[in-house]
């Protein structure tokens, strides 16, 4: 077994049910108002914007997860991953005090892309014996 990011699930709910929960979590996170969001001060776009990198990073790898067996897994979680930010970041236009820009969907879509990048990379290299059980 390859690990739990090729793992066959045969339920729905092992499958999608985590991707749906991490979805939940952002939008909660962006519908807050500006107003109620920590200042990280000196720090505030960094941490904020690194984030962004992070979570859409976690959120291309559990879509990648849920689709696994379809024709193409990694074309399909980033187009998953680049819908769910572009919509993100059109909600966010309708909540006091926040904004939604397209630098926000590509800080996403970047975090996606790395993601599975390095899952794709670390698929091709053979493992020391001591990790492959």
């Amino acid at each position: 077994m390859r690990g739990w990011v090729y793992a066959k699930r045969s339920s729905w709910v092992g499958r999608w049910l985590p991707l749906l929960i991490a979805m939940g979590v952002i939008f909660f996170v962006s519908n807050q108002p500006s107003a109620d969001l920590p200042n990280f001060g000196l720090w505030d776009v960094a941490v904020k914007k690194t984030g962004h990198f992070l979570a859409y990073a976690s959120l291309a790898l559990l879509a990648l997860r849920a689709v696994w067996g379809v024709k193409r897994p990694y074309l399909t979680a980033i187009i998953i991953v680049l819908l769910y930010a572009s919509s993100d970041e059109f909600h966010q236009t309708f909540i006091a005090g926040r904004t939604g820009t397209p630098v926000d969907v590509l800080i996403d879509l970047s975090g996606a892309l790395t993601c599975l990048w390095l899952v794709r990379w670390r698929h091709f290299i053979p493992q020391p014996a001591f990790l492959a059980k």
